[in-house]
């Protein structure tokens, strides 16, 4: 491996997927696989209206936007693709995980860290 890989790979690890600096553990799961407790920096976007059509009666859904990053190595290698389903825990509910579901948007490998663009509309 290249000096240069190997700088990568540990920049991942020490600064990208730090969890004192931007990562935290959440178990994530996708394509009826769990992985938990994993490093992962989760960024919710935004949160904006969706565009409203004539007949849509669905007032007050909201789309939000997220982007989500964890190292592939932390998953056995796999990564959700483009349309899947991904889970993310973000806290309990009646002393369970609660976990949101995303539809992945774009999904990327780069050099071992998975980034992923995702959304769920919530109300």
């Amino acid at each position: 491996m290249s000096g240069f890989k190997e700088q990568v790979k540990r920049d991942i690890a020490t600064v990208f997927l730090n969890t004192k600096e931007f990562a935290e553990k959440h178990t994530i799961k996708f394509d009826g696989m769990t992985f938990e407790d994993i490093d992962v920096t989760l960024i919710k976007v935004k949160q904006s209206d969706r565009v409203i059509l004539k007949d849509d009666h669905m007032q007050g859904v909201h789309l939000v936007s997220a982007e989500v990053y964890f190292s592939i190595s932390d998953t056995d290698g796999k990564f959700p693709e483009h349309g899947a389903h991904f889970d993310i825990d973000d806290g309990e509910a009646l002393g369970k995980p609660f976990f949101e579901r995303y539809r992945v948007v774009t999904v990327e490998n780069a050099m071992g860290m998975a980034c992923l663009k995702l959304e769920l509309y919530d109300e």
